[in-house]
């Protein structure tokens, strides 16, 4: 039997060693239209940042070193141009030929592309692959002043490696903001890291067309002008698909390649993993792609399997991710607030601020945290998390949660290793159940800053006199909590209002909360306190 894999790097790679791992003597053959099978494509930022100081440490695996452990026949600088699945044969063009081979089972990892903006999109610089980080590295070694198009992972983490060897950037992003896995506010945390660190970065940004010249024109739609000595392009990737628009292979309306839960096509033998698939969403069941390289690497080996007769199931992605800004974190799992918002979810919003392990031992700093839930089935349905020490392992701790179809509630009696160097006796992750259970007892009610400010509510702030005096809302009412029950009286004329507390983090606000109801007042806590105001 042969197994013919388009495609290297993660899913084509994890999947050709499986089969061989499973099968001594199935003929295995991967076609990769660049010079490197299997390379480290998340690490091509930290290279041209020189925290990856040679280019061999990018490749996870060769040709060479495939073929001596697997016996895996690898065809670099070779592309599929044309799948014939009634024939089962592909139709291979190299430098100098174009051939035919067959195949008996065709797996599908052919990646993404970028997708052109501009005009002149041949003329400048892209990374999605080696050749294009060698590239683009000799080029930035002798400029100075970086222009980068698109704020996602690739462009932030490539704006901090340029800044990292003392160059100027700039980011240019379309959207309202960057990140756009995280809920605006938490991605402006990270703006503010960029920004502090000399990045600049503009939003809303409309750029009709790039100009290269000796340098590089950016020009506005409002007509203003912008100059550089390079400019990078990090945003519009699409399906790798072009060579399947004729084939029987059935792709959606934006070209990616649809699977079922097995990770197969519509066609029989023929399987798909990776950048250009989609498959059901492991919350919402809904056919999306999740261009991320750990469910690639996951769907290679489910493909092996079932090749195999191992019956294996892909259950879907959470996209968990995490990016490394300068010396804070920022990760995701799970739905964000647009994307509940857009699928008409009835859910709950809980944000806090933990610190990172006990206050009393030293450096202990603020993780910024935002998790949904479903408000009738108490599923979680997402976390965001901003920070330094311990984003990875809450957000870890959550994805897990999700994937193994916890309640919120369950938060509250997860166990985790402590330490005061290393966490709180009650993690981020309990404080979560906690405040969760509370609102479910009806302990509790959680407000969103935003919605108090629609409902012109009144608004409580119990906070100490110090800490209202280095700011605070404009005509909130000021009673420290230790002096709650004894001004009391001075509350008597909103009793028939809706009062929204606020305190730091949402501790204090929620013992005044209590305070207040035992009192008779509609009390409501601000989620997140006045820290998660900007």
């Amino acid at each position: 039997m042969k197994t013919l894999i388009v495609g290297g790097v993660a899913g084509g790679a994890s999947c050709a060693a499986r089969l061989r791992r499973l099968d001594e003597k199935m003929e295995i053959v991967i076609i990769e239209k660049s010079n490197y099978v299997s390379y480290a494509n998340c690490g091509l930022p930290y290279y041209i940042g020189e925290v990856i100081e040679k280019e061999s440490d990018l490749s996870v695996q060769t040709p060479e070193s495939l073929f001596e452990r697997f016996r895996i026949d690898v065809r670099t600088e070779s592309e599929v141009i044309n799948v014939d699945t009634d024939r089962k044969q592909v139709e291979i063009k190299t430098a100098d030929k174009i051939y035919t081979e067959t195949y008996d089972f065709l797996v599908l990892t052919p990646g993404s592309t970028y997708r052109k903006l501009y005009r002149n999109e041949d003329e400048l610089k892209h990374l999605k692959t080696v050749e294009d980080v060698k590239a683009l590295k000799a080029v930035i070694d002798q400029k100075q002043n970086i222009a980068i198009i698109g704020g996602g992972f690739i462009g932030i983490e490539l704006a901090e490696n340029i800044a990292h060897i003392h160059k100027d950037v700039t980011v240019f992003e379309y959207a309202p903001q960057i990140l756009a896995n995280l809920d605006k506010d938490f991605a402006d945390i990270v703006m503010d890291k960029l920004i502090d660190h000399n990045v600049k970065v503009t939003v809303n940004a409309r750029i009709k067309e790039i100009i290269k010249d000796i340098s590089y024109t950016i020009v506005m739609e409002d007509g203003t002008t912008h100059t550089f000595d390079e400019v990078v392009i990090a945003a519009g990737v699409r399906a790798n698909t072009d060579f399947l628009k004729d084939s029987k292979i059935r792709l959606d309306e934006k070209g990616y390649i649809i699977t079922d839960e097995h990770m197969m096509t519509n066609i029989m033998d023929v399987y798909a993993a990776g950048d250009a698939t989609v498959s059901p969403h492991f919350i919402s069941g809904k056919l999306e792609n999740v261009a991320l390289a750990g469910p690639a690497n996951k769907q290679g080996r489910i493909i092996a399997d079932n090749i195999c007769g191992i019956a294996r199931s892909y259950d879907g992605s959470i996209a968990t991710s995490i990016i490394k800004v300068f010396d804070m974190a920022a990760a995701s799992t799970g739905y964000n607030t647009a994307r509940l918002k857009r699928d008409g979810y009835d859910y709950q919003t809980i944000i806090t601020h933990p610190n990172s392990h006990a206050a009393y031992y030293p450096n202990a700093r603020a993780i910024h945290i935002r998790l949904f839930y479903d408000r009738k089935t108490l599923k979680i349905l997402g976390a965001q998390a901003v920070g330094y020490e311990g984003v990875d392992k809450f957000i870890d701790t959550i994805a897990a949660a999700i994937k193994l179809k916890a309640k919120v509630t369950d938060l509250a009696r997860l166990e985790s290793a402590y330490a005061p160097p290393f966490l709180s006796a009650k993690s981020p992750a309990n404080y979560l159940g906690f405040i969760a259970e509370n609102i479910i007892d009806d302990l509790e009610s959680l407000v969103l800053y935003e919605d108090v400010i629609k409902e012109n509510s009144i608004i409580l702030d119990v906070r100490t006199d110090h800490e209202y005096d280095l700011g605070h809302l404009e005509n909130s009412i000021h009673i420290p909590l230790d002096d709650l029950r004894e001004r009391i009286a001075e509350l008597e004329r909103y009793k028939a209002q809706k009062i929204a507390v606020l305190c730091a983090v949402g501790v204090r606000a929620h013992t005044a909360c209590r305070i207040l109801k035992a009192y008779g007042f509609d009390a409501v806590n601000i989620t997140g306190g006045y820290t998660g105001i900007r």
